[in-house]
């Protein structure tokens, strides 16, 4: 089995990825990672912390990408990271990175990539809004989860889930709603191109 072709019918293939060429699919993981890049560098403000889309875009190139496309696109980009391009968050990257405070939450990004995607491929999005919601919404608690989870090795359990978790719930849930509606639109408009 290929791990960037499926064969199963799949139920969410917004970009018919699974009948594309090889090449096709490289151009697709390229744009995907310059998409996560740009999506890094988006912050909202928010109290009593920024709220970067950083974690939407992870969530959304597994929904449209599907679970092992999706998966191998943020490991692409965390490769870019490792090897110094400035794709993370506030423009961060270099090796450094991945042991730092933050290495938790970016090991679990193509975890919940393909969380998202293989969630997707069974139903759990398009019109399907409260699906939607709720697969982006686990994909986030888990990414939160596992960065608690290092965090909490660095300065303790209590202080990981004050720091690392609490301010970051309320733009998990606002992000899985986004997504879970723009989702809807690519779904209503894919069904409007087919008939």
């Amino acid at each position: 089995m290929s791990l960037i072709n499926s064969p199963q019918t799949l139920v969410f293939d917004p970009f018919r990825l699974v009948e594309r060429s090889l090449p096709a699919k490289v151009l697709f993981v390229l744009a995907g990672t310059l998409v996560l890049a740009i999506a890094s560098r988006i912050a909202v403000p928010m109290v009593p912390v920024p709220i970067t889309m950083q974690t939407f875009a992870v969530t959304m190139i597994g929904a449209l990408y599907g679970w092992r496309l999706g998966a191998v696109t943020v490991l692409a980009w965390l490769g870019e990271a490792a090897l110094g391009a400035p794709v993370l968050a506030g423009g961060a990257g270099g090796i450094a990175v991945f042991a730092g405070p933050t290495a938790g939450y970016l090991f679990s990004f193509p975890v919940i990539a393909a969380l998202a995607g293989w969630l997707a491929e069974r139903g759990w999005t398009g019109r399907r809004i409260l699906a939607s919601f709720s697969a982006h919404l686990i994909a986030n608690l888990l990414c939160l989860a596992l960065g608690w989870a290092w965090l909490a090795g660095l300065i303790g359990a209590e202080k990981a889930l004050w720091a690392g978790v609490a301010p970051f719930i309320l733009g998990a849930a606002l992000k899985s709603g986004l997504a879970a509606a723009v989702l809807a639109a690519v779904a209503s408009r894919n069904r409007t191109a087919t008939e």
